[in-house]
């Protein structure tokens, strides 16, 4: 029996000689590490800015603080997503409205945006669902006839274009996490993208208190001023360190899970017990972080079952998300939203599988899961 986790860091001899260097000199913040990966960002992405942050979820938040967003503002929000989305847009005060997704792709759907945009709507929050692209010619369509910002969360879209345009460069802002799983690590943190100069120019300082003057810009050691608030939202030395060395490897990353993904979709096509997302085309690139399989509705309560017996062939799984957010129990409770909402969110959270693609996989491994699902499957409809 094989052992396949779902994910896992990869690292090696760069990332630990990476890593040391930073801990054998004394700077730790507010140094050369972390402004070498911001520009090697911007470069792998193409964006004219990058501004690296504590998380993705600092990132997004810090990008609706910047727009003045509160209390009495609306925010529309994909409800298949990471809470995190969501979060961003309450630390602010301002109220989330949810958009369900379409089944097709998992991405939020375009004609539920059109239909939620108030007097009230200040943004919509888009999510690269599982690193397949949104329609962002429609989303911006929208978001032009209302004067709304766009803000891209890329959380899963590291090598996600859309028509030629990476991720987060569509809308006004785009944020990523470099959380251990996902298609790059810095341990923690994250980072914002934008065309902008103005946004950010604004975030640069936001990050990190709002002070207008940062270590090694003064002319006076501990001598600045305070010109605007600001949060505590800056990476650190070792993690810039830690994501120059893994950003180098990320075309080999994306690479193995285009194989990967490509393997094990021709495998699970042909099963009539479950379906699959669009894969996507040459204006929709996908950074395949995983492939999530959706039971067929003769399956839904079996979900756990055929997990276990996942496991017990050594085969690692996820779900992405355990609910649509708005039947989280703080949503459910502060917005009023029944189970029976957002049903195409609802199908994919509770009748979803996510199988793993990552590059510490190969063929050879797709092939082990493929046949696992298929005995997984026989097991559960015939004991």
């Amino acid at each position: 029996m094989r052992t396949i986790p779902f994910g896992k860091p990869i690292f090696g001899d760069e990332e630990r000689r990476a890593v040391a260097e930073v801990l054998e000199g004394t700077t730790l913040v507010h140094g050369p590490r972390v402004k070498q990966f911001e520009a090697d960002f911007a470069a792998f992405t193409g964006a004219p800015h990058a501004l690296s942050v504590a998380s993705c979820t600092a990132g997004l938040h810090l990008a609706l603080f910047d727009l003045g967003i509160g209390p009495g503002d609306e925010v529309i929000v994909p409800a298949q997503t990471h809470v995190a989305t969501a979060h961003s847009v309450e630390f602010t005060g301002a109220a989330s409205v949810f958009a369900d997704a379409e089944p097709r792709t998992g991405n939020i759907d375009l004609e539920q945006v059109e239909a939620a945009v108030t007097g009230n709507t200040r943004a919509i929050a888009v999510v690269h669902y599982l690193g397949l692209p949104v329609d962002m010619d429609g989303i911006n369509a929208i978001a032009r006839k209302h004067d709304l910002f766009v803000l891209e969360d890329c959380a899963l879209a590291i090598g996600t274009y859309y028509k030629g345009t990476h991720a987060g460069l569509c809308g006004d802002a785009g944020c990523y996490s470099f959380y251990p799983v996902k298609h790059m690590t810095t341990a923690e943190g994250g980072m914002v993208i934008t065309k902008h100069d103005d946004v950010a120019a604004r975030l640069d300082k936001k990050r990190a208190f709002g002070v207008d003057r940062v270590v090694g810009t003064r002319k006076m050691p501990g001598i600045y001023d305070v010109t605007m608030l600001g949060y505590n939202y800056r990476m650190n030395e070792l993690e810039g360190a830690l994501g120059c060395a893994q950003l180098a490897r990320v075309p080999g990353f994306l690479e193995a899970r285009n194989r990967n993904y490509a393997a094990l979709e021709k495998g699970l096509a042909e099963i009539d017990e479950i379906d699959l997302f669009w894969s996507g085309d040459a204006d929709y690139v996908s950074s395949r972080y995983c492939l999530s399989m959706i039971l067929a509705d003769a399956l839904a309560d079996r979900r756990a079952d055929l997990v276990n017996a996942l496991k017990a062939e050594g085969v690692g799984t996820s779900v992405y998300y355990p609910k649509p957010v708005p039947h989280m129990t703080y949503y459910a409770e502060k917005y009023g939203h029944g189970p029976e909402s957002f049903p195409v969110a609802a199908r994919i959270s509770y009748q979803g599988i996510a199988l793993p693609v990552g590059p510490h996989l190969d063929e050879q491994d797709m092939d082990y899961i493929v046949n696992a699902v298929k005995k997984a499957l026989h097991e559960v409809k015939h004991g």
